[in-house]
C-alpha cells in the first residue's frame, strides 16, 4: 500500500513554560471541562493524575456522540467499550509509574489517508472501503508510542483529491461554523473535529493546501512543515512524493508545535526526511519580532481572482503583525505565476498517473470520481522531457523564493481565494467572474509554498459578514519551521481568534 504523503492530501502517500492555563482540580472536572482544555493543559492534567484517562475518553466520546452527526468529521469510530478499556489500561500504567509521553491517554483520530494497523483505512474511496492495514504510517507509530489512543479516522476527499472533503464511502464533512458550507480539505475531517473539540489535536497531510485550507475554513491552525521535516511512509516509492508532507493541526500554536515534536525527526525508512532534533518544537515559542520584515504577496499583483472580502480581510490581519513589531510591505512574486501553475499540473498529473498503476483493472474506473480520472488521464502522456522541464521550473521557483527571503524574513498571503462555499457544490466554477478551468484552480494560492518545500502555517484571519472564517499563510525559509511557529505564536497572542469566536455548535 501507498503512504498518505505522496498526494499530500492523497495516497502514495516537558511542557512549554509559556503555557498559562492551569489544570482543573480533579473534583471539579466534568466532561465539558475536559474537552474545553487545550491539549497541553489536558496532557499535564493526565500526567498529574488530576484527570483520568477514562474520564478523558468518556468526555470526548460524549462530545463526538453529540456533535459528530451534525458534521461527519470522524469516521470509522471504534467501539466505545474497547476504547474505554484502553483508557483504563493507560490509567493503570500511570499508577505503575509508566508514563508513555505527551499524548498518554489522549484520544486521537488519524486522517483517513494514513495507514492505521487494525483500523479501516479507506482513502475515501470505495476501492478501499473494507481495507484494514497491518501496519501504521511512521507518524502514526510515533503518536501511538507517545500513549495516544486511536479512536478512529477523520474524513477526506477521495484519495485526498480536492479541497472539499466528500466521498462515496462516508459522504461529506460539513463546516464547524456553518453546516451548510464545506469543511475544506483534504484534512477537512481533521479541521472540523479539532474546531468542535472532538479531538485534542489533529494530524493531516498537505500537497495543495490540505493542512492549510481546512484550518482557514474552520478557524484553527494548520501547519505544512518543510519538506522532509515529518517522514512519510512506509511506502513502495520513496523519492518522488516530496510535493506532499504530513503535519499537525491545533487550536493553539503550542498544541500544534507539541504534536509536531512527536511527528518530526528522521526515520531511515524515509530517506528524504531531515536529520534534526524535533525536541526544539517543544520549547517555548515566545520571541521578539521587532523589525522583522514581512512581504505581503496578496493576490500576486492581481493575477489570482479572489471572492469579495477575502483580500480585504486578510490584508486587515497585517495590523496584528505590525502590532507585534513587524515591518510589513507589499512584495512582488518576481516569477510569472503561470509558470508555477503549469509546472504544478505536470508534476501532479505525473504522480497521479504513476500511482494509478496500483489499480490495473479498468473496471475500477467506474468507482473513481471524475476529477481523479482527469488527473490520471492527463498524466499518462506526459513525456520524460516534459517532466524534467517541470522540475526545472520548480527549481527556478525555489531560487526565486530564496531571493525573496534575502529581502524578507517571512512572506504572507491569503490561505484560500474563496470563503467556505455551499456544501452541495463540489468546487467553485468561477471566482469574481473568472472561470475555474480545473477542480482545484480555486486553491492556486497555496502552491508557491508547496513547490518550494517551504514551511507554511495557516493562521486565523477573522470572519466575513456571514460569519465565515478565513486564514492567512505565513511562509518561512526552507527548514525554518521553528521560526514560522514562533511568528504564528506571537500572532495568536495578539489576535486570539480561536478563543474569541468558537463555533456556535459548542454552545448548543
Amino acid at each position: 500500500m501507498l503512504g498518505s504523503a505522496a498526494f499530500g492530501g492523497a495516497i502514495g502517500s516537558l511542557f512549554p513554560a509559556s503555557s498559562k492555563a492551569a489544570p482543573a482540580a480533579a473534583a471539579d472536572v466534568i466532561p465539558a471541562d475536559i474537552v474545553a482544555m487545550d491539549a497541553v493543559t489536558l496532557s499535564r492534567a493526565i500526567k498529574a493524575r488530576q484527570v483520568s484517562c477514562r474520564e478523558t475518553m468518556t468526555a470526548y466520546l460524549t462530545q463526538i456522540e453529540r456533535l459528530n452527526p451534525k458534521v461527519n468529521a470522524i469516521v470509522s469510530l471504534q467501539d466505545g467499550d474497547a476504547l474505554l478499556k484502553q483508557a483504563e489500561e493507560r490509567d493503570r500504567q500511570l499508577a505503575r509509574g509508566q508514563y508513555l509521553g505527551w499524548m498518554h491517554g489522549m484520544p486521537h483520530a488519524v486522517k483517513d489517508l494514513a495507514a492505521t494497523a487494525g483500523i479501516r483505512t479507506t482513502y475515501g474511496s470505495p476501492l478501499f472501503k473494507d481495507y484494514v492495514p497491518k501496519h501504521d504510517e511512521i507518524y502514526v507509530e510515533r503518536i501511538k508510542g507517545q500513549g495516544a489512543i486511536v479512536i478512529g479516522k477523520t474524513n477526506v476527499p477521495e484519495f485526498g483529491m480536492g479541497s472539499n472533503s466528500y466521498n462515496q464511502v462516508f459522504g461529506i464533512t460539513r463546516n464547524a461554523y456553518d453546516q451548510s458550507r464545506i469543511a475544506g480539505g483534504s484534512s477537512g475531517g481533521a479541521g472540523v473535529a479539532l474546531a468542535l473539540r472532538l479531538v485534542p489535536v489533529a494530524d493531516g497531510s498537505d500537497m495543495m493546501g490540505s493542512l492549510r485550507n481546512p484550518a482557514a475554513f474552520n478557524n484553527v491552525f494548520g501547519f505544512r512543515p518543510s519538506a522532509g521535516c515529518v517522514p512519510s511512509g512506509p511506502s513502495k516509492e520513496l523519492f518522488l512524493g516530496d510535493l506532499a508532507t504530513n503535519g499537525p493541526m491545533g487550536r493553539t500554536v503550542t498544541d500544534l508545535a507539541m504534536l509536531l515534536s512527536i511527528q518530526a525527526g528522521h526515520d531511515p525508512r524515509s530517506p528524504l526526511s531531515i536529520q534534526q532534533d524535533p525536541a526544539r518544537f517543544a520549547e517555548p515559542l515566545k520571541r521578539d519580532f521587532r523589525d522583522t520584515r514581512i512581504g505581503w504577496l496578496g493576490d500576486f499583483n492581481g493575477y489570482l481572482p479572489m471572492e469579495e472580502g477575502v483580500l480585504e480581510l486578510c490584508r486587515g490581519s497585517l495590523n496584528a503583525f505590525e502590532a507585534i513589531g513587524c515591518k510589513v510591505e507589499d512584495a512582488e512574486l518576481n516569477f510569472a505565476p503561470q509558470r508555477l501553475w503549469q509546472a504544478w499540473l505536470t508534476l501532479r498529473h505525473s504522480l497521479a498517473a504513476g500511482e494509478a498503476e496500483a489499480f490495473p483493472d479498468p473496471k475500477l474506473r467506474a468507482l473513481m470520481k471524475p476529477e481523479l480520472l482527469w488527473e490520471i488521464d492527463s498524466g499518462k502522456n506526459i513525456s520524460a522531457r516534459e517532466l524534467y522541464k517541470a522540475s526545472v521550473e520548480r527549481s527556478a521557483w525555489y531560487q526565486a523564493i530564496c531571493e525573496l527571503f534575502k529581502r524578507y524574513d517571512y512572506l504572507v498571503l491569503p490561505t484560500a481565494q474563496v470563503f467556505p462555499f455551499d456544501a452541495s457544490v463540489h468546487w467553485p466554477k468561477s471566482i469574481a467572474g473568472k472561470a475555474m478551468d480545473t477542480y482545484h484552480r480555486w486553491m492556486e494560492v497555496v502552491i508557491p509554498a508547496s513547490l518550494a518545500g517551504c514551511p507554511a502555517m495557516s493562521v486565523p484571519a477573522g470572519f466575513n459578514a456571514e460569519g465565515l472564517p478565513m486564514g492567512v499563510q505565513i511562509i518561512g525559509k526552507r527548514e525554518a519551521d521553528l521560526a514560522v511557529l514562533q511568528l504564528a505564536y506571537a500572532y495568536e497572542q495578539e489576535t486570539q481568534w480561536v478563543r474569541r469566536v468558537p463555533p456556535a455548535l459548542l454552545k448548543v
